[in-house]
Parts: structure tokens; C-alpha cells; sequence
């Protein structure tokens, strides 16, 4: 990868970091699954009023909708509402890094190179000891919910690569229009027609405007820039060269939940936070990016830019 998109996958790495305390916010306010209904919604309504087809096969635009959007977010919002600590959910749903690359190897034939191997190795013993260190403070269907949405996940970073959009940011708009239907479709089994409305009607007063800054935060920096960014970053490159990366943001996630919300990480944590950085950038190589020819001169195709 380039400086600058090393650059890019680590501010990624914290927008998303940052999106787990917004989600412990707003599930203050508003229930799980409508919190994640509405934060796709508000997004898909001026996506089909304004944005431009992204000229991609739909198949691949409904399998990313369906894995990143739906199903991540359906089981992280269910696991953190139910009891998952917020700097333990960081973590745990990183697990789709190690997923990502599996899938790729398994489903899209990638090769995995015996410095990505170890890299993602290293990188997943400081996540295994992160967990070791913080599995005693939560239940065992909490953990497994997010395992779950980190698979999600996965299928939706490889399904992003396979849609090839020369326009990530349109992917990104357009893949928002998938999650909200059946999302709020199971909050109004499982939560009931009267619970997220009664949730917006009090989003106007004082107790509720941190949800609603919460959810600002999930809509704007999470979704929309974040996940442009990374399907752009996905575009270029491997599914297993990216993909690592996102074992930075349990690091910014565990940091500011002992900032904010007084989760403080042991010592084991932190130098397991030091042997994942070290590990993802062990395990990133500089491959040829996508559409880019091996000597290094500007394609007429090109790539779309993150």
C-alpha cells in the first residue's frame, strides 16, 4: 500500500473506534435494532433522490448491504444493548479481519504471502490476548452475537471488492438503501411498533439529544465517510491487504472507552494494543493496486480513488 492509503485505512481505524462509544450513546436512547434501521435510512432516502446508479452488478450491491449493513449491525447492536462492553465489542467484531482473509483465500482465490501470514498471526495473538485479558467481564452470548456480526462483515468487505465500482462513495450511498427495510422490519417484530417512535418523539429534549448526536456521528463519520474510505481502500487492493487494518480500531476503541466511559485497559491490554499495531504492519505489503500496471505508470482504466 502507499503512504497515503496506510494513511486513510488508520483514520478509518478511528472513525470506527470512535463509532463504538457513539453506539453505546445512542442505544441509551434508542432500541438496538431501530438505532440501526434509522442510521441507514436517513441515508438511503436522499441516496435514491440524488446519488447516480453506481453501475454495479446488483447481485454484489445487495450482498454488501445484506453482510456489511444488515447482518454486522443486527447482531453488534443486539450484543452491546444486551451487555457487551463497548471496548470488548471494538474488539471482538475486528475478528472479521482474519474472516476477510480466509474468505478471500477460500472464495476469490487470493494469495496470502508468507509476510501477510505472519503479520496477521502476530496481530491475532495480541487480539486472543485482549480477549483472554477482558472475556471475564462478559457473558458468552454476547461475545458469540458479535462474532456472528464480524462474519457479516467479511462477506461484505468481499462483496464490495466484487462490485468493482469505479465510485466508492456511490456503492457506499447505494448500500445503504438495503439494511433499512428489514431492520426496521424486525424492530417492529422484536421491539415492538411503538418503541423507536417513542424514542424520536423525545429525541427533541434535553435527555435525548445525545442520542441524536450519537446517531449523527454513526450516520456521518461511520457510515458515510468510514466506509467510503475502506471500500475505496478495498477497491485497490487485496481483501487481505486491507483487511488488517481493521484490527487498529479495537486499539482506539478500548483507548477512548477508558477515556469516556471509565473502562480502563490492564496492562496486558495495552501491550497486546502494541503487538496488533505492530502485526498489521508487518502483514501489509506494497502490492500493485488494482488497475495500476507493475511498473508503476498511470493505467487508462484506473482504480477508483480512496
Amino acid at each position: 500500500m502507499t503512504f497515503r492509503h496506510r494513511v486513510l485505512a488508520c483514520v478509518v481505524a478511528v472513525l470506527w473506534g470512535g463509532n463504538f462509544i457513539a453506539i453505546h450513546v445512542g442505544l441509551e436512547h434508542f432500541p438496538p435494532l431501530f438505532l440501526a434501521g434509522i442510521r441507514f435510512l436517513v441515508l438511503a432516502v436522499p441516496t435514491v433522490l440524488l446519488v447516480p446508479w453506481p453501475e454495479v452488478p446488483v447481485r454484489w450491491l445487495l450482498a454488501f448491504g445484506l453482510g456489511f449493513g444488515t447482518v454486522q449491525f443486527i447482531f453488534l447492536f443486539i450484543a452491546m444493548d444486551i451487555g457487551m462492553p463497548t471496548g470488548l465489542a471494538s474488539l471482538v467484531l475486528q475478528s472479521s479481519a482474519p474472516f476477510t482473509v480466509l474468505l478471500g483465500a477460500l472464495l476469490l482465490r487470493e494469495r496470502i504471502t508468507p509476510r501477510q501470514g505472519v503479520g496477521i498471526a502476530i496481530a491475532m495473538v495480541g487480539l486472543a490476548a485482549i480477549a483472554v485479558s477482558r472475556a471475564q467481564v462478559a457473558a458468552v452470548l454476547p461475545v458469540l452475537l458479535t462474532v456472528l456480526g464480524a462474519l457479516g462483515w467479511a462477506f461484505g468487505n468481499l462483496a464490495s471488492r466484487l462490485a468493482a465500482a469505479q465510485n466508492p462513495m456511490h456503492l457506499t450511498l447505494w448500500m445503504t438503501v438495503v439494511p433499512p427495510l428489514p431492520l426496521l422490519a424486525m424492530s417492529l417484530i422484536w421491539e415492538g411498533p411503538s418503541a423507536g417512535w417513542a424514542a424520536l418523539r423525545s429525541a427533541a429534549t434535553p435527555a435525548g439529544l445525545a442520542g441524536v448526536a450519537a446517531l449523527g456521528y454513526i450516520v456521518v463519520c461511520g457510515t458515510l465517510v468510514g466506509s467510503a474510505i475502506w471500500v475505496g481502500l478495498m477497491r485497490r487492493y487485496p481483501a487481505g491487504v486491507v483487511a488488517p487494518y481493521s484490527l487498529l480500531v479495537p486499539v482506539v476503541g478500548i483507548a477512548l472507552a477508558a477515556a469516556l466511559l471509565g473502562e480502563r485497559p490492564t496492562a496486558v491490554e495495552l501491550v497486546a494494543a502494541a503487538v496488533i499495531v505492530g502485526g498489521v504492519l508487518l502483514g501489509t505489503p506494497r502490492p500493485t493496486p488494482v488497475g495500476e500496471p507493475a511498473d508503476g505508470g498511470v493505467s487508462t482504466k484506473g482504480a477508483a480513488p480512496a
